[in-house]
């Protein structure tokens, strides 16, 4: 347990880093985050193969991986609709939160995960602080927000369950790679040909170091979720949240700080119930 709490620490730092990295870039936020996670499936690609080569992985690990693809579809597309509109303050806490309260939810009704009272307890305080932080955004913004969480509930079940099948790190690369086989297919039949080459050209190196990041950040996640429950990695991974709401402030001049801090600490000290009702 010790092992998954630390790895899903580790993650929330590093995701609100490239989370706030693509919110600040400038153009199109969807060629900027397909930009990243191609250069992250650059690196992922040859460890994926050289694993299946010398260790394997069962085919209901790709399965799994190729749903995951499909669900970050979307997930990629209106990740980019909500940085676009909305507060980075907001979108971000909101989108992970749900999230997260939706992953728990999934992982007791299809992955046969148990949480205990103390936990429940934990995640309610964790929504009711997503609540007041969303409370006074637009419904145009909050409604993406809610969407990106319904994506993120469902990709984190999905590569749940893969992890849990194929017991494996190889399970990660290929999350990356089918992530990317279908965003970028879509960026194709869309009509985005030249868009993506210029996006690479002019943001090679942000995106080799954020792709990474990604691609380690998930990584760590999919380890952690292989040794406890689901809805406890993915809301102790939402203590980005509290990052997220201070960067918003400071970094990004967003207004309402006192309120959007105050609901940040809710959202931690339901963290801290969660770990400690474990």
């Amino acid at each position: 347990m010790l092992l998954a709490t630390l790895l899903a620490l580790g993650a929330a730092v590093l995701h609100a880093g490239w989370n706030l990295v693509a919110k600040r870039a400038e153009g199109d936020l969807y060629m900027v985050l397909w930009a990243q996670f191609f250069v992250g499936a650059i690196y992922a690609l040859p460890l994926m193969v050289a694993y299946q080569v010398v260790w394997g992985i069962p085919w209901q690990g790709y399965a799994w991986a190729a749903v995951s693809g499909v669900v970050h579809l979307p997930y990629l597309w209106l990740l980019a609709k909500a940085y676009t509109h909305g507060d980075f303050s907001v979108s971000y806490p909101v989108a992970r939160g749900g999230g997260a309260a939706l992953a728990a939810t999934c992982g007791v009704l299809f992955l046969g995960d148990h949480l205990s009272a103390l936990e429940v307890a934990g995640i309610a305080v964790v929504v009711g602080g997503l609540c007041v932080l969303a409370y006074g955004a637009t419904g145009r913004d909050l409604a993406l927000a809610l969407a990106v969480a319904g994506t993120i509930g469902l990709y984190t079940t999905a590569d749940a369950k893969g992890a849990r099948i194929t017991d494996s790190v190889g399970y990660v690369f290929a999350s990356g790679v089918a992530t990317v086989v279908t965003n970028t297919a879509f960026a194709l039949i869309t009509g985005r040909r030249r868009e993506m080459g210029a996006m690479l050209r002019s943001n090679w190196r942000r995106s080799s170091v954020t792709g990474l990041a990604a691609l380690v950040t998930y990584g760590m996640v999919l380890v952690a979720v292989r040794h406890a429950p689901v809805g406890y990695v993915t809301a102790l991974r939402e203590s980005s949240v509290v990052l997220a709401a201070f960067a918003g402030w400071k970094l990004l001049g967003e207004g309402d700080h006192r309120r959007r801090l105050s609901a940040a600490a809710v959202v931690f000290a339901g963290l801290l119930i969660l770990v400690t009702g474990h």
